[in-house]
């Protein structure tokens, strides 16, 4: 079979082989200037340059086929344009006009390289700049400003997102598009991934099983690494945050280059972290946390496609705030002795495109290790597992015309989860995971104004597990498990362009997740609680309907989704009410026909008389109920926010000012689960002020945030804090700095 694929690779690129393709051209403003330094950018070869003092750029090497390109300008709409090539030169002269509000970008996460506005299924982009990211110490806290996105916490160090009332295994995470392993299964694990070197963040709100299998029954998050440097430079930067109310430091360096043909980077970061206040000025004793991780990526693109490897690396110490931890640490500190989780994560991966005449090949694979020890005592193992997984991906791009693309594709991975050194709690057994699919997708556009995307995918998964105890110990002992599931997935959307402002979205979809190794053998103390698995446990159908409105116009957008969700055989843990005899609140897993509706609106106004101000406001529902009419367990609140922002371009010897105050309301949630407690609803009001600084030929970048100014006491609905009767982090102030450097060299190799 090895064989046969090499011999139809070589047979393809023949045809290729002699293809010189260039693109060059002018970007100019609409009063015909050029514009300086914009951005060229080329997704799919993951290749860029920059416009010179003429406004004149050019990219060469490119492969034959159709290929999208992004010009961008700071203050200026995006241009995108689709191109095919077929050894000519071509000449593409481009006019960016000024933006009043943010416009569409390319998306990758929604299995075609499309604009926001050509995919059936809506993906919101977070950009991590200035200008949108909430300065916090907790990541996954900056992915909550997308409405409809919530997080579970544990405080400032360990939380898991949520989309639409679905979290942790029910949400897949993707590191630049790889699957994310690192036990994902509990709210009591961090999220795994930092903001290091990360540019963007692709959000799927809703079923995603089509594209990436199980496990994203709720959605897909993908933090998507920054661009290569320019073709002949060699650019860095290094980033600081500092954090008053963990007393916290953050910071990260970073270095990447390129040539025609060559690129790649490194970048180091770190995070130090003391127990956080809560509202009203107490400690949280044991939330301390640290952080480090190394990243490194080289590449090679060329006219036959893009070669790309990738090595993260990423050390992680969690303090585990827990009764034993409350009654042993009685001082604020940052550092981890006792009863903390230690998480040490390995993951290479390996991301190729070949241009194959009129197709397209597509071929990723990855290794990745994820240690997880919890320790109780000074030194003392209680966990200790290793969980390894490996994935790959082969996705062709057959002969399509301009209004329509075909793609079949086989993914897979193989996983084993490994208890190490014999330790005393072994929560889950020794496993072995295998998973196979092969899927189809077909896009096609009538009439230039309606397009209709469509999908099938079947899945084969196989969960076996060694046994742990003896028979004769009924209490813990847990049998072997072998199980095998299979399940189709699909989904049928469209979107329909009634003008250049107007845009309907609509998508159904059925998705599917099948009970993981944690649902299906827990039999043990997990931190506050002792959770039950059960071994009958069948897999997770979902069928979503979405529908969704865009609306925009030079100075305001307006955009409103509503969806419903019927998960049948819904899988989730829940308290049960019972103790264990020495005390432990007894959650046990378990599953019932359920459904979750609601939606989302947001508006942004740009008024044209005062250009230098911006108004937004979002708001997220979502109502969780099982089959039998009790509410589901950590659905979040109705959440409202509202956020003003003003601009200037320059004020004394800063440019770019910014200043923005925004506010967070929860709503009450009354509607909890059974042994679940209500939670009253709370107003936070945050405020941040920054501008760059010119040094030399480059604009440092600083800026001063104040979040939950009035010190709220607060308990957020998904706090799992209130196991221990403590509220969220109170006021924090946060002083970011980002400083970039670089040099502009010989483009040649």
């Amino acid at each position: 079979m090895k064989n046969i694929f090499i011999i139809c690779v070589m047979i393809l690129s023949y045809h290729i082989t002699e293809a010189q393709n260039k693109i060059s051209g002018k970007i100019v403003d609409q009063d015909n200037l050029p514009l300086i330094g914009a951005t060229i950018f080329v997704p799919d070869l993951n290749k860029g340059t920059v416009s010179n003092a003429n406004g004149n750029y050019e990219l060469s090497n490119l492969p034959n086929g159709s290929i999208k390109i992004q010009f961008s300008f700071v203050g200026y709409t995006n241009h995108i344009e689709a191109v095919l090539l077929n050894g000519e030169n071509v000449e593409l002269n481009v006019t960016l006009k000024q933006a009043i509000i943010d416009a569409e970008e390319i998306v990758i996460t929604g299995g075609y390289s499309s604009t926001q506005h050509e995919n059936a299924v809506k993906i919101d982009v977070l950009k991590l700049s200035p200008l949108t990211i909430k300065n916090t110490p907790n990541f996954a806290e900056t992915l909550t400003q997308v409405a409809g996105v919530d997080m579970i916490s544990k405080g400032s160090g360990v939380s898991k997102p949520v989309i639409r009332g679905l979290s942790m295994n029910d949400i897949l995470i993707l590191n630049n598009g790889v699957r994310f392993e690192n036990y994902q299964y509990s709210s009591h694990h961090p999220l795994g991934i930092d903001e290091f070197g990360i540019e963007d963040v692709e959000i799927i709100k809703g079923p995603a099983s089509l594209l990436y299998g199980s496990d994203a029954i709720g959605g897909v998050i993908n933090f998507i690494k920054d661009r290569p440097a320019p073709v002949g430079t060699i650019v860095g930067d290094y980033n600081m945050q500092l954090f008053s109310n963990t007393l916290g430091l953050t910071n990260n360096l970073g270095i990447k280059g390129a040539s025609k043909k060559l690129f790649g980077g490194f970048r180091i970061g770190q995070k130090t972290n003391a127990d956080f206040l809560q509202g009203g000025g107490e400690f949280a004793p044991n939330s301390r946390f640290k952080e480090l991780s190394i990243k490194t990526n080289v590449g090679f693109t060329d006219k036959i496609g893009t070669f790309k490897l990738f090595y993260d690396f990423n050390n992680q110490k969690l303090g585990l705030v827990e009764d034993e931890a409350i009654d042993a640490i009685t001082e604020r500190g940052r550092d981890n002795k006792i009863l903390y989780q230690e998480l040490n994560t390995h993951l290479i991966s390996s991301q190729n495109k070949l241009y194959l005449g009129k197709f397209k090949l597509d071929l990723s694979s990855a290794y990745q290790s994820t240690e997880l020890i919890h320790f109780g005592d000074l030194n003392v193992f209680e966990i200790q597992m290793k969980l390894a997984t490996l994935t790959y991906e082969a996705k062709l791009h057959l002969p399509s015309k301009e209004n329509s693309e075909y793609i079949v594709g086989f993914q897979g991975f193989n996983q084993t989860n490994t208890n190490v050194n014999n330790r005393e709690t072994k929560l889950l057994p020794d496993a072995t995971t295998n998973n196979y699919s092969a899927f189809s997708l077909l896009q096609y556009t009538f009439f230039k104004k309606f397009k209709v995307q469509t999908g099938v995918r079947y899945d084969i998964k196989s969960i076996s597990t060694q046994a742990i105890g003896l028979p004769a110990d009924p209490l813990t002992y847990r049998p072997a498990l072998d199980r095998s599931y299979g399940s189709f997935s699909g989904s049928l959307g469209s979107t329909y362009n009634v003008s250049e402002e107007l845009l309907f979205r609509i998508n159904f979809a059925a998705a599917y997740r099948t009970p993981n190794l944690a649902e299906l053998t827990s039999n043990g103390q997990h931190e506050l609680r002792y959770e039950i698995g059960d071994q009958n446990l069948v897999p997770e159908n979902a069928y979503e309907a979405d529908l969704s409105v865009h609306f925009h116009k030079d100075n305001y957008t307006f955009d409103i989704a509503g969806f419903y969700n019927i998960v049948n055989s819904y899988i989730f843990i829940t308290p049960t009410g019972d103790t264990t005899v020495s005390g432990i609140d007894i959650f046990r897993y378990k599953q019932a026909n359920s459904a979750l509706y609601g939606g989302e609106a947001g508006l942004h106004i740009h008024p044209k008389p005062a250009k230098w101000l911006h108004f937004k406001a979002t708001f997220s529902s979502v109502i969780g109920k099982q089959e039998n009419g009790d509410y589901l367990p950590f659905v979040p609140a109705h959440k409202l926010r509202f956020e003003l922002q003003t601009e200037k371009e320059k004020m004394l010897f800063f440019h770019n000012v910014f200043v923005s105050l925004s506010t967070s309301t929860a709503f009450n949630q009354n509607n909890a689960a059974p042994d679940e407690t209500t939670t009253k609803g709370y107003t936070l009001l945050d405020l941040s002020v920054g501008g760059n600084i010119r040094v030399k030929n480059q604009f440092v970048s600083l800026s001063v945030s104040v979040n939950n100014m009035l010190d709220t006491k607060y308990i957020d609905h998904l706090s799992t804090l209130k196991e221990v009767n403590m509220y969220n982090p109170g006021r924090n102030i946060s002083l970011s700095l980002r400083i970039p450097f670089g040099v502009t060299g010989n483009s040649n190799d």
